[in-house]
């Protein structure tokens, strides 16, 4: 596995911004940035990884081991993708809540199946000050077993259905391997939707509508092309009937990443916690639930595909800061002057909706401050010098490809959202060639272990049986992880009839995705 475990940067490559001047001598204006990254994407990516988070101000490492802090840089970004979320799933009808952290034993241990794909993972408190607790209490790693008695107790008839909740909050997973900012961690925060229905398909819809906002939360937001499909028998989650997901891929690494899932859970919960209610025809019945989910894992995928070499590069549509407006005074130029274009500039397109900010730092030079906004991403960088206020211009650059162009102070909020559009589609159709470059179709054993090895996302023809994915994972497995299903894409291929599966020489029975996975 590429290693972006818990490698802290080296805190010296980095030099500390200095804010304003002080006492009488004169300000020393940094020319140097000292902010660049010491480690290249394509050569060592574990370790320019950890230099973008950390020098882009997204984390900040925490002296417990996975444990990392959102700074507001990222947390920005979290609340621009929780705003369209919360607001799509509640014309759903679906309500917010909030449950306890703490767990009981006894519920968390209830669903067989469910605590045994969880048990690895799962944090207890087992003292309270210096003394044992009779019964240790654990960490939520997720909600099910939380919510669903109080599911049982608020459901008693049809006119009780559908029940539709939502929490925005925490969860803890004690991860032991490999613990990667917004990756994996050991505690992240998401939000995950419980919901309960009289009949299977209300259920089965709501799990691809949900699916959907998942997959417009990588596209649009993130601009990060994803696959819809659904996981293998082996793969979905623990105690569910099936599990739906969208799937990224890091060309880099040559990873797979499940971006986020939609449970379709059937009646297993329902049994388990005695959720029943009595139809209209006055019959005793068994609801049909759902869960589904997103995390900040979403933040570090984006960080993954887009970022590059100078650091940090985040479409507009997220970024905390979608343009920054920079002086740039010569010599004997009317400094004040410029920066009052500055702030007028700053001020029209805020009005105008967009996410605005000048850096007026006087102890900085212009390329100090271009090289530190290029470090965190921000989209648009918008110059002014005395020959831009002579022609009534501003220059601006875009993040995304260094591309430069003069425009007309009177067009600017009309060529900004205009640049801003192109950027975001940019990055989407850059990030989905290189994604579908790294695409290889595998039809023999020969063929995959060719294609694993050159770090593709593999799509084979699979007879989908459990023992064999078994068998694909015990046979690939080596220091950098073995290999599993990633998804069956919904967007079958046509399956021509005798194809074989291959890894199994069996007729195969659909196409999936395969790939070694963060």
């Amino acid at each position: 596995m590429a290693d972006t475990g818990d490698k802290k940067p080296n805190a010296n490559a980095k030099v500390k911004v200095k804010h304003g001047g002080g006492g009488g001598k004169k300000k020393e204006v940094k020319k140097e940035t000292g902010l660049g990254l010491t480690k290249k994407k394509d050569e060592n990516f574990g370790d320019w990884y950890s230099e973008v988070v950390v020098f882009g101000e997204m984390i900040e490492y925490y002296d417990i081991s996975g444990c990392y802090i959102l700074r507001p840089w990222t947390m920005a970004i979290w609340e621009t993708m929780q705003a369209f979320f919360d607001a799509e799933i509640k014309k759903m009808k679906i309500k917010n809540c909030y449950f306890p952290l703490f767990v009981s034993p006894a519920v968390l241990e209830k669903e067989k199946d469910h605590i045994e794909g969880f048990a690895p993972e799962v944090a207890w408190v087992t003292k309270s000050g210096k003394s044992e607790l009779e019964v240790p209490i654990a960490i939520r790693p997720t909600s099910e077993t939380v919510m669903y008695p109080y599911y049982s107790k608020w459901i008693r008839g049809h006119r009780d259905l559908p029940l539709k909740l939502n929490q925005w909050c925490n969860v803890v997973r004690w991860e032991f391997s490999n613990p990667t900012p917004f990756i994996r961690s050991r505690e992240f925060l998401w939000q995950e939707g419980h919901t309960a229905f009289a009949t299977k398909e209300e259920a089965d819809k709501e799990v691809l509508d949900i699916l959907e906002l998942y997959r417009r939360i990588y596209e649009e937001y993130l601009a990060i092309p994803v696959v819809k499909g659904k996981k293998s028998e082996n793969e979905k989650f623990a105690g569910g009937l099936y599990t739906t997901s969208v799937e990224a891929f890091v060309p880099n690494t040559g990873r797979g990443v499940q971006g986020a899932t939609s449970h379709c859970l059937g009646q297993n919960f329902a049994k388990m916690f005695d959720i029943t209610f009595e139809n209209e025809k006055g019959e005793k019945a068994m609801i049909w639930q759902n869960s589904w989910a997103y995390s900040t894992r979403t933040i570090g995928v984006m960080v993954m595909v887009h970022g590059d070499d100078k650091g940090l590069v985040l479409p507009p549509k997220v970024a905390s800061i979608q343009a920054i407006v920079i002086p740039v005074p010569f010599k004997d130029a009317d400094t004040q002057a410029i920066f009052d274009a500055c702030l007028k500039t700053v001020e029209e397109l805020s009005e105008a909706g967009f996410r605005v900010e000048a850096d007026l730092r006087d102890n900085y030079s212009p390329g100090w401050k271009y090289s530190h906004w290029e470090l965190k991403g921000v989209p648009l960088r918008i110059e002014i010098g005395p020959k831009d206020m002579e022609k009534k211009q501003v220059r601006c650059v875009r993040r995304d490809n260094s591309a430069k162009v003069d425009i007309p102070v009177v067009d600017l909020v009309k060529e900004v959202k205009d640049m801003f559009d192109k950027i975001q589609q940019n990055l989407y159709d850059v990030a989905k060639q290189k994604r579908d470059a790294s695409i290889q179709v595998a039809k023999t054993w020969d063929e995959f272990s060719v294609a694993l090895s050159e770090k593709k996302l593999i799509l084979a023809p699979w007879c989908d049986e459990q023992a064999v994915e078994e068998d694909v994972k015990a046979r690939t497995k080596g220091e950098i992880g073995a290999a599993k299903s990633l998804c069956s894409p919904f967007d079958q291929p046509e399956l021509p009839e005798g194809t074989l599966c291959f890894a199994s020489g069996k007729p195969a029975k659909k196409w999936t995705y395969w790939g070694r996975s963060y």
